[in-house]
């Protein structure tokens, strides 16, 4: 262990009051504090992001505390438990800000105590359920629906009181408060998932007529699944930050989180009761597509872009990135010029000034936005982020050349790391390494293998005489970029 963590006391409530000055505490008595909100998938965006809006409530509202629960791995409740739940969050920017957010009352793993959490769940302290489990967490098909196959809604078919699943433990939660007739809480995905609401409302109410269809019935005439859109860039934990964390504290900390200080939550008006409270940390709209749109393509789009072309040119973070001006300047016009075309902007959403904000967030000196943590789960995020864009590009006759970027860099990035042997983190790694293993770098035949893909491509985009033109293309010319 590290000479300076053997000198420094843990962060706990206890020691909380020796803080260097200059940190910002929780401003509320934490013992005074109940929980209303279940979040499920307590990583480093959440506590960035949602459990910093809650914490800022808690000021004046003491029903907004968190339990945070993980639904397999301990990682984050060893880290926090023996810190009564407190964090340091870490605003990175031209001046960087030390917060310790108490929000956060209790950590639990749902594979270790079922029971705990399902109580959590039924009880009526519990207004809001929240989720940030990745793409992948819901166990959606290439349709969008409920994947009947997956083996984690398998296990939850044949035992629906103990699940597995994200949207198992949504319908076994809204099942209790049915069974106690209890009000349903309202469920807020925070991932980037299009429609992200919708989509989880359907899940949970097909799970549930499998399980009983009255259930699915209360949920479908009751229960909140309100879409949402989220912004910040919330690079991941090192050591680094740890160090940093703790000279600011002068306490150690397992695991603090950063982010700039650039935050956006934007919820769909349909949030009952709660709306007025939510109001204070978010943007209410009738309209979150639209901004959900705008980020999507736009910054999740370019972000997936510079990840898998700048790993491609030898860049490791998004800010290194940007400091190659023929990339910087390809994303510029592919947002511009490509992307834009195919948003319709939200009322109060000027594009051009918005692609101008986010290239200066991308060009934050004071983060350090790793390029392989963006490519992450690409076979995910490509669908959503760039294909989506394709297929209206394509309804218009616009030009695919710069579109074609990054879903031919992210073909070439899985091939070097499978012929590197190094194993993708990807829910679809297995045939990503063999397609990868099988390219020989002939444009035509390994970009025939991937749009063989159907989980990424659909049937109608891989056929598209167009796109494949425009893929074998970019896929030739790498790393080398269009004009």
């Amino acid at each position: 262990m590290e000479a300076w963590r053997n000198a420094l006391k843990r962060l706990t409530n206890a020691t909380l009051a020796e803080a260097f000055p200059g940190v910002l505490p929780p401003p509320y008595q934490r013992a005074g504090v109940a929980v209303g909100v279940v979040h499920l998938g307590p990583g480093a965006f959440h506590r960035a992001h949602q459990a910093a809006g809650f914490d800022r409530l808690l000021a004046d509202d003491p029903r907004w505390g968190i339990c945070a629960v993980s639904l397999k791995s301990p990682g984050v409740r060893d880290a926090l438990a023996p810190q009564d739940g407190l964090y340091t969050l870490v605003e990175l920017g031209e001046a960087t800000r030390y917060r310790v957010i108490g929000a956060v009352k209790e950590v639990l793993v749902a594979a270790e105590t079922p029971e705990l959490v399902a109580l959590r769940l039924a009880s009526p302290q519990t207004r809001l359920v929240t989720l940030t489990v990745t793409e992948k967490g819901y166990c959606l098909g290439p349709d969008g629906a409920l994947d009947l196959r997956h083996p984690d809604i398998l296990a939850d078919i044949a035992a629906p009181e103990r699940p597995t699943s994200v949207i198992g433990w949504l319908v076994e939660g809204l099942a209790l408060r049915r069974a106690a007739a209890l009000p349903p809480f309202a469920t807020l995905s925070c991932d980037n998932l299009p429609s992200n609401g919708r989509r989880v409302r359907d899940a949970v109410i097909a799970l549930a007529r499998l399980r009983e269809p009255a259930l699915a019935d209360w949920i479908a005439a009751t229960a909140r699944f309100p879409c949402t859109m989220v912004d910040s860039i919330t690079p991941a934990t090192d050591d680094t930050l740890r160090q940093r964390a703790a000279a600011a504290l002068g306490l150690e900390d397992a695991w603090p989180i950063q982010r700039e200080h650039f935050t956006q939550w934007v919820i769909e008006d349909d949030l009952g009761a709660d709306r007025d409270a939510l109001s204070v940390i978010a943007t209410l709209t009738p309209d979150v597509e639209a901004w959900e749109r705008a980020k999507l393509r736009l910054l999740n789009g370019a972000h997936s872009t510079l990840a898998y072309a700048g790993l491609l040119r030898g860049w490791q973070s998004v800010r290194d990135a940007m400091g190659d001006a023929d990339l910087a300047g390809f994303v510029r016009r592919l947002m511009l010029e490509d992307i834009a075309p195919t948003v319709r902007p939200p009322a109060g959403l000027d594009v051009e000034a918005y692609v101008e904000a986010l290239l200066v967030r991308f060009r934050n000196p004071a983060i350090e936005h790793r390029l392989s943590q963006i490519a992450w789960d690409g076979s995910q995020k490509i669908p959503i982020r760039v294909l989506a864009t394709v297929t209206d590009a394509i309804a218009t006759g616009a030009s695919l050349d710069r579109l074609a970027v990054p879903v031919a860099a992210w073909m070439r990035f899985v091939v070097r790391q499978a012929c590197a042997a190094v194993v993708l983190t990807d829910p679809l790694q297995i045939d990503l390494a063999a397609i990868g293993q099988a390219c020989t770098g002939e444009a035509g035949p390994d970009v025939a293998r991937f749009l063989a893909l159907e989980a990424v491509f659909p049937r109608a985009l891989a056929s598209h005489d167009g796109f494949v033109a425009a893929i074998e293309r970019a896929y030739g010319r790498l790393p080398d970029l269009p004009a």
